[in-house]
């Protein structure tokens, strides 16, 4: 499988809980070190469900892949390498995004572009390039929301715009590709413990206020764990979930609904 975003924070404990099942896991970033720190952290075991990626109970393994998903090359690149190590291609996970406030009038064609090529433009493409490797597996793609997507959050647009975008793409390549056996669904988090917020550029006292802010609109009253948000990419990623695509399920505490 690969999952994109893996060096840190959710795409990082999503490589690992695949791991831990038993899959085999390209684990795709701009850096070598957190990618070397995620795979290093991996407890593969094989419990059952190593029939994720063909290798029945193999034990499971993560394998970092350094790359730009926004490169030319990237998607199809991506997409080989998996096929060329494992021999099959069951799960893609669309995890890497690029967070970046501001209010209207603030924005440039600049600023926006790193949003718009990673959040929207890279999961399409590098879909595009899988989906006939899933096609033959059956498989599943599992893109990566926000709840921040569901709401009117000023100061947000854009990056929430990038992420509903694709949650409508979740709900359309759903339909599209239903006859061809292949299965699309999303995962919605909410306020969860990563580092993307330091590459925000705020500063201690701002990403405080935040957090503060955050939980204050959150009903659980916390902030949620990588780990949890990994927990439902691989549920609903699984065999056992056959019958679900189209879904954007909200892993947030309840703030969506709140």
């Amino acid at each position: 499988m690969v999952i994109t975003g893996a060096g840190t924070g959710i795409g990082r404990a999503a490589a690992r809980a695949f791991a831990a099942e038993g899959a085999r896991v390209l684990a795709v970033g701009r850096r070598a070190e957190p990618l070397a720190e995620t795979a290093a952290g991996a407890e593969g075991h094989g419990d059952g469900h190593g029939d994720r990626d063909g290798h029945g109970d193999a034990d499971g393994e993560i394998v970092p892949y350094v790359a730009d998903i926004t490169a030319d090359d990237a998607p199809a690149a991506i997409v080989r390498h998996a096929v060329e190590t494992y021999g099959r291609l069951d799960v893609l996970v669309n995890n890497a995004a690029i967070v970046g406030s501001g209010a209207l009038g603030s924005f440039t064609k600049e600023r926006m572009g790193p949003q718009l090529a990673t959040n929207l433009i890279a999961p399409v493409l590098l879909t595009q390039e899988a989906v006939p490797h899933l096609e033959r597996t059956g498989g599943v793609v599992v893109n990566i929301s926000t709840s921040v997507g569901q709401r009117g959050w000023p100061g947000n647009a854009v990056y929430a715009a990038t992420k509903t975008g694709l949650e409508l793409l979740t709900r359309s390549w759903a339909v599209e590709l239903a006859p061809r056996g292949v299965r699309v669904v999303a995962v919605a988090p909410g306020a969860i413990e990563t580092p993307i917020a330091l590459h925000q550029g705020l500063s201690e006292e701002q990403r405080a206020a935040h957090r503060a802010w955050q939980i204050a609109h959150t009903p659980m009253g916390r902030i949620g764990r990588p780990e949890e948000v990994a927990w439902a990419i691989t549920h609903l990623a699984a065999p056992s979930a056959s019958f679900v695509t189209g879904v954007i399920l909200p892993v947030d505490g309840g703030a969506v609904i709140g």
